[in-house]
């Protein structure tokens, strides 16, 4: 059956209605989607891509796995990394797109998950706006349809009365599907993508009829490692999935280079001045996250307790981000201690009693003895009483 156009929507690439203000466009979103934000990249490897594509596919997959990972192209375009960590994993992502099996992100939070998927989507299919978000109250519609109950109630279930899912149109499209936080769906709502992944099919029994996939069409799905049993896969859910783990940066090195990357271009898109030097502020952050995540410091000297936040690569990037705009709008523009000690200390300190106390003692038992941390030991200790 032909599904319904949605009407589109910011970041489409097509203006849309604001209200008093005048229309907008995709380049003038706070936050584009990867197929604008990118879109001279895409277009530079579609270029230069002579490489065997699966149907639909803008990339091949050579391609997509060069956009996710960087690099320079021919003609001297060069492509910039979005993703930071193992070539295969990243290869056995698109892989799996290229198949049968829907893919699984699987990750503690702050892995990149939603990250890598939307360049996934962007990467494949040109479009990364099929989405569902995941949550306790997500219904059934929000994978399978819905209806426009006006029409409905007016003509009965007919065509112009469905309103097509996300699932649905990419079904209909050949384009990628994505479900964000899949375990935070109820287990019986899950359990509507069975007959999808396995059949390619997605029946409408009000109409007596069916979208069938075409091809080109798969799903990416994301969970989270610590929501492990909130609502487990069924075991013949898991089984459409090819499961793929996002491991946290493995070097400091890798997880400065991720942190100053995406707090550049963050700072760009909120129009904050670039700082002249903030590499040692960051190096901070992400050596007290490193540490208190992993329960040792770097030298494997000390041990340290771990506080109950998860301290990930992405809460390091708002740190300094937030960081970053202290020192732009109440500062000299120079990223400093004190302008990410706050941010730290919201981010370690999400249990007011037990987290208090594992930060307090790691100030006084790590911090306070290093060697060139005094300012920012000061800083801590300012914003912690």
């Amino acid at each position: 059956m032909p599904v319904p156009e949605t009407i589109a929507t910011p970041g489409s690439g097509v203006e849309t209605d604001t209200g008093p203000g005048r229309p907008q466009t995709a380049t003038e979103a706070l936050r584009p989607h990867a197929e604008h934000a990118f879109a001279h990249e895409l277009a530079a490897l579609a270029a230069a891509d002579d490489r065997p594509r699966p149907a639909r596919w803008r990339l091949s997959p050579w391609a997509v796995a060069t956009y996710l990972l960087g690099g320079t192209l021919p003609d001297g375009t060069v492509v910039t990394p979005k993703y930071v960590g193992p070539r295969r994993i990243v290869e056995v992502a698109v892989t799996t797109l290229a198949t049968d099996r829907a893919l699984l992100l699987l990750g503690v939070p702050g892995t990149a998950k939603t990250w890598v998927s939307e360049h996934l989507a962007a990467a494949v299919s040109g479009d990364s706006t099929l989405l569902v978000q995941g949550t306790a109250g997500t219904p059934e519609e929000a994978i399978r349809y819905g209806w426009n109950y006006a029409r409905l109630l007016a003509h009965g279930p007919t065509g112009d009365a469905l309103v097509p899912s996300p699932v649905m149109r990419a079904m209909s499209r050949g384009k990628t599907a994505r479900v964000e936080e899949l375990t935070r769906i109820p287990a019986d709502v899950q359990d509507t993508l069975i007959t999808i992944l396995s059949e390619k099919t997605l029946p409408v029994p009000e109409l007596g009829e069916e979208v069938q996939a075409v091809p080109g069409f798969n799903l990416i799905a994301t969970a989270n490692d610590r929501d492990r049993g909130v609502n487990e896969l069924s075991s013949a859910l898991r089984r459409r999935f090819n499961t793929v783990v996002l491991p946290l940066p493995a070097t400091p090195e890798a997880e400065v280079d991720i942190v100053a990357r995406r707090v550049a271009q963050l700072g760009r898109s909120l129009d904050l001045p670039a700082p002249p030097d903030g590499v040692d502020e960051i190096r901070r952050v992400v050596t007290v996250f490193r540490e208190l995540r992993d329960g040792v410091t770097t030298d494997g000297r000390t041990r340290v307790k771990s506080p109950s936040g998860t301290l990930s690569t992405a809460e390091a990037i708002s740190v300094v981000t937030g960081g970053l705009a202290l020192a732009a709008h109440f500062g000299d523009g120079v990223l400093r201690p004190a302008d990410i000690a706050a941010g730290i200390l919201g981010a370690v300190v999400r249990d007011p009693a037990a987290d208090r106390v594992v930060w307090q003692e790691y100030l006084e038992t790590v911090v306070r003895e290093r060697d060139g941390w005094k300012d920012f030991y000061r800083a801590c200790r300012e914003v912690t009483a």
